[in-house]
This record gives C-alpha cells, sequence and structure tokens, in this order.
C-alpha cells in the first residue's frame, strides 16, 4: 500500500529538532547513527529530508497502528551516499481530521 496523499507529505521540524539532534536526550542516539553510518546532520540535513519524501512516494507503506491520534504508518528504504549505506525507518501519521502525513520519526536500522 501507498503511503496516503505522499505528494502532500510534511517533515515538520522533526528532523532538526529531533532525529539530527546530537544534544536531544533521546534523540541523539538516531543522530550519532545517521552522522556514523551516513555522514548526515543538521548542517546537510536536506539529503535525508530529500530521501524521505521520495521514500513517502515511491515505497510501499504498512499501517503500524490505529489509535485515537490517527493511523500510523512505516516506510524503509535505503539510503547511500559517500559516506555509507543504511536501510532507514520512517514513520508517518495521518492524523485523525486529517488527510496527509505527517514525520514522526526517522532513523537507522540494520538490514
Amino acid at each position: 500500500m501507498k503511503l496516503p496523499n505522499s505528494d502532500r507529505a510534511e517533515l515538520g521540524d522533526k528532523l532538526d529538532r529531533y532525529c539530527l539532534n546530537l544534544e536531544h536526550p533521546k534523540g541523539q542516539h538516531k543522530a550519532l547513527l545517521f552522522k556514523k553510518r551516513l555522514g548526515i546532520t543538521r548542517s546537510n540535513q536536506e539529503i535525508l529530508e530529500r530521501a524521505l519524501l521520495r521514500a513517502a512516494i515511491e515505497n510501499e507503506a504498512i499501517i503500524y497502528r490505529q489509535d485515537q491520534y490517527g493511523t500510523h504508518y512505516d516506510i524503509k528504504f535505503s539510503l547511500q551516499t559517500d559516506i555509507g549505506e543504511s536501510l532507514i525507518m520512517s514513520c508517518w501519521i495521518v492524523a485523525t481530521n486529517e488527510d496527509f502525513p505527517r514525520l514522526t520519526n526517522a532513523y537507522p536500522i540494520d538490514k
């Protein structure tokens, strides 16, 4: 299945504030993985932004769960940079009373 209305997917500030923030109490671990495996940091986060938006449109999504907040989806995709390659887990929600996906999380995972 494809992510609903993926052409309108929004990243918000999740990457800058959390996933690539080396100072965030929980996000710092994801930020370290992005830096070590792919060389992606806040200073070049546009690489990850483009990859996430492309994956949202092109890759298959699975429903992770449905709850009072909306429908949660996961999309896995491979990302390669000059530094390395990693499988990425991206998590999205189509919130109740909305019809477009928002990024909720992203992090490198093992293949």
